[in-house]
């Protein structure tokens, strides 16, 4: 089974957020063995050449279509390099996915963290990555080594600045550990201490985490004057950081993944659709990347009557027609479970929500997390010290 060509697989390896810490890591003499990817895909030891300290600040939901059509605001932005064009978003296009897929330098079929929720293999529960704290142990979930791991234990000064909130959460351990976390209070805050971290160190790298356009583009819509106006602001953040970029420094800011708005006539309620659910045990996943876990001996006709009920609003398929598609990499052992019985991949502007079950997120003016090209495009944007 092949996806439709509105739908497109992540390219790990060639052009994926995967592969920007490891190119950071290159360009630091840092040693990383990726199996079989390649080391440095991007070029950036060649973009980054003579930089001892780099800074990466990852705007969640900044997708590279909305920075384009929306250049005019963002003049700062619109105006750095780009050494790798586009890169792309993971599968699923979503917050929890990419920060371990940027943190650990691999395809999240390596690292486990699979979904915004999904299901805990052998337990009838489900785990939110962005509610986690200790359970399940976040060593244990995600067992790979990250980038920040490995560049401190080779001399490399590491450190990730994001929200106060996020310090010691189950997310924050398993895709930054091995960097020393700075909470802030804010995109001032971080932007002073990004740079400071930059300046304490001869060899360093930093990172920085703003998720104020995200949430914005959820609640308000891309298409509002306030996620405009976010976007304004987050480009006085970058022009701060450029500014105080030490000589020898370079400042690459990418994304998790872009976003769309979902009308009311684009969303079908899961709740109002009893066929749909019908033997479900867990509704995991999220409203444009659903996971479905299903009753022992149901996986075809659930399978089925999700294909019919649905038709072209979403790409169905089982777990294995999903993995042999490519979407997550491969697929380490039983990582495989977390992933549901059946995988629903919208298509369009649809969103497959769930107005009782899942009243907040069912209630979001925009959305992300399946494989269209809006979704999975997000900007490798690239400052010198001596910009």
């Amino acid at each position: 089974m092949t996806l439709p060509p509105d739908l497109r697989a992540p390219a790990y390896g060639r052009d994926n957020l995967a592969d920007v810490l490891p190119g950071v890591a290159a360009a630091l003499g840092v040693p990383l063995d990726r199996g079989d990817l390649p080391a440095d895909p991007l070029g950036l030891t060649s973009a980054l050449a003579g930089a001892r300290r780099v800074a990466v600040l990852l705007v969640d939901g900044l997708g590279a279509d909305l920075l384009r059509a929306h250049a005019h605001l963002a003049p700062t932005l619109a105006g750095l390099g780009q050494p790798a064009g586009d890169l792309s978003a993971p599968c699923p296009s979503t917050t929890p996915v990419s920060l371990a897929t940027f943190g650990t330098g691999l395809p999240p079929g390596s690292h486990g963290v699979l979904g915004f929720v999904t299901a805990v293999p052998g337990e009838n529960r489900t785990l939110n990555h962005i509610q986690w704290a200790d359970d399940p142990d976040p060593v244990s979930w995600q067992a790979r080594p990250t980038v920040f791991q490995l560049a401190e234990q080779a001399g490399v000064a590491t450190t990730a600045v994001g929200p106060y909130a996020y310090a010691g959460t189950g997310l924050t351990v398993a895709a930054y550990r091995g960097a020393a976390y700075t909470g802030v209070v804010g995109p001032g805050d971080l932007t002073a201490h990004m740079l400071h971290a930059l300046r304490a160190n001869p060899r360093a790298l930093v990172y920085g985490y703003l998720a104020e356009l995200d949430l914005t583009g959820h609640v308000r819509g891309v298409d509002s004057d306030s996620w405009r106006a976010q976007l304004a602001l987050i480009d006085r953040v970058v022009e701060q950081l450029v500014a105080g970029l030490p000589d020898d420094a370079a400042l690459l800011v990418t994304a998790d993944h872009g976003m769309l708005d979902v009308p009311p006539a684009s969303r079908t309620d899961l709740d109002d659709e009893p066929d749909l659910l019908e033997d479900v045990r867990l509704l995991a996943g999220e409203p444009r990347a659903r996971y479905l876990h299903v009753v022992d001996g149901a996986r075809q006709d659930v399978l089925d009557r999700w294909r019919d009920v649905l038709g072209d609003r979403a790409w169905v398929a089982d777990r294995d027609e999903a993995l042999a598609t490519g979407i997550f990499g491969t697929v380490d052992g039983g990582l495989a479970a977390r992933i549901g019985d059946v995988v629903a991949l919208a298509r369009g502007s649809w969103a497959l929500v769930a107005g009782r079950a899942e009243p907040g997120p069912s209630r979001l003016a925009a959305y992300h997390g399946s494989l269209t090209a809006t979704e999975l495009a997000i900007p490798l944007l690239c400052a010198r010290g001596s910009d």
